[in-house]
């Protein structure tokens, strides 16, 4: 297991841009894909973004494709989530996720979890 901390949230207006790290501790963080999911008010937990261990694969939600990056840091142990042109419908928690396969998109397949981090975008 690892433990993820995420951080960087807060409230920004449309347009605007966020950056959100997620900081992992405990087994060793490379051997990790990493993946950013979030959940808005009465909707579920949705994929965002998801980068494969060593950061040459990413994949991205069509709904952030071109908006959001993801990218990490193995010798610092940080997953970053980089957010521009931020519209009121990316408002929700953000969590960040580990998973032992290459990469994916799917929650089941993430198994640890951060506590998450609130965004809110004004309009």
């Amino acid at each position: 297991q690892v433990q993820l901390v995420e951080s960087g949230g807060g409230l920004v207006q449309a347009g605007g841009s966020l950056r959100l790290s997620c900081a992992a501790s405990g087994r060793t963080f490379s051997s990790y894909a990493m993946g950013w999911f979030r959940q808005a008010p009465g909707k579920e937990r949705e994929f965002v973004a998801a980068i494969s261990w060593s950061g040459g694969t990413t994949h991205y939600a069509d709904s952030v494709k071109g908006r959001f990056t993801i990218s990490r840091d193995n010798a610092k142990n940080t997953v970053y989530l980089q957010m521009n042109s931020l519209k009121p419908e990316d408002t929700a928690v953000y969590y960040c996720a580990a998973t032992t396969r290459f990469i994916a998109n799917m929650r089941i397949d993430f198994g640890s979890w951060g506590q998450g981090t609130q965004v809110t975008v004004s309009s």
